[in-house]
């Protein structure tokens, strides 16, 4: 059903990946699906999740095997450098070892090294770069 009101969507609900911009998902004047995060009666505010919608890692997961290359895009570097965060999916990332000239919004190809499902993560390599 659709319905027009307004609220907010902040940019943590829209991803897991840590983005930007609200841009490198969404377009102005696009039509997105969300749900009702919270209700403010207080403030009169209505606040939005996108990605709740994109499934839960578990269900994520599914699409990918140890020891196969795909590829991601590079989001977050560690301050000290110690690896890249890799959206993998809109609702996955995983942790690739660090490598220069690897910079933000860049795809790359990634070895996935180990899939530890009951820590929720992902060890990847960048792979060819």
């Amino acid at each position: 059903m659709k319905i027009g009101i307004s609220g907010l969507l902040y940019i943590e609900d829209i991803s897991v990946s840590r983005i930007k911009t609200p841009y490198e998902r969404f377009e102005i004047g696009q039509n997105i699906d969300v749900i009702i995060k919270e209700i403010d009666e207080e403030k009169n505010r209505i606040s939005f999740s996108y990605k709740e919608l994109l499934g839960t890692w578990d269900d994520n997961i599914k699409e990918f095997k140890q020891g196969t290359v795909v590829k991601g895009i590079a989001r977050e570097i560690e301050k000290s450098k110690n690896g890249i965060f890799i959206e993998l999916k809109p609702n996955l990332v995983g942790l690739a070892e660090y490598k220069d000239n690897i910079s933000y919004g860049q795809s790359v190809n990634v070895y996935i090294k180990k899939i530890i499902p009951e820590k929720k993560k992902v060890k990847l390599l960048i792979y060819g770069e």
